[in-house]
């Protein structure tokens, strides 16, 4: 059975659409410990661009472009380093989860009254990119499958 898919105009802005959704998630997630916004934000964004192609172009589309081992694999990265980056706290400063990157040349400067560089946050932006990618890859994971069970329930 053919899967429904939407007119020609709808694909072709989804698909203009989608990096610069990306990057916009990218972006939140960058300057979470900034400005309102973080890892799981960030990851809610990134997770609606694969909710925009499902939309577009079908589930069965995305399923054969992005497979749910890829996106098991992304979110199991984004784990992994939030795990060992919090467990460095341990060796480097002695506790769990400590910001030990605070005051080092390339991601803890620390800011001067009223500027609020983007490597100010020592191991803040890392453990939000780990974050954001847990949170891309399961969102898009349950949104894939959902569409694809859906279209199933529909047979």
């Amino acid at each position: 059975m053919n899967e429904e898919r939407m007119s020609v105009i709808v694909q072709t802005i989804a698909s203009i659409l989608f990096p610069i959704i990306l990057i916009f998630s990218f972006y939140i997630i960058m300057h979470g410990h900034l400005t309102p916004g973080g890892g799981f934000q960030g990851g809610a964004v990134g997770a609606s661009a694969v909710a925009l192609l499902i939309v577009a172009f079908g589930a069965r589309y995305v399923e054969n472009k992005m497979r749910e081992e890829n996106l098991s694999a992304f979110e199991s990265v984004g784990g992994l380093v939030f795990v060992i980056v919090s467990i460095l706290g341990i060796f480097v400063a002695t506790t769990f989860l400590t910001n030990f990157l605070v005051g080092e040349p390339l991601f803890g400067i620390i800011p001067k009254w009223g500027v609020s560089p983007l490597n100010s946050g020592g191991v803040l932006p890392i453990l939000n990119i780990a974050v954001g990618m847990k949170v891309i890859g399961g969102l898009a994971s349950v949104v894939l499958m959902l569409a694809i069970a859906s279209k199933e329930g529909e047979k």
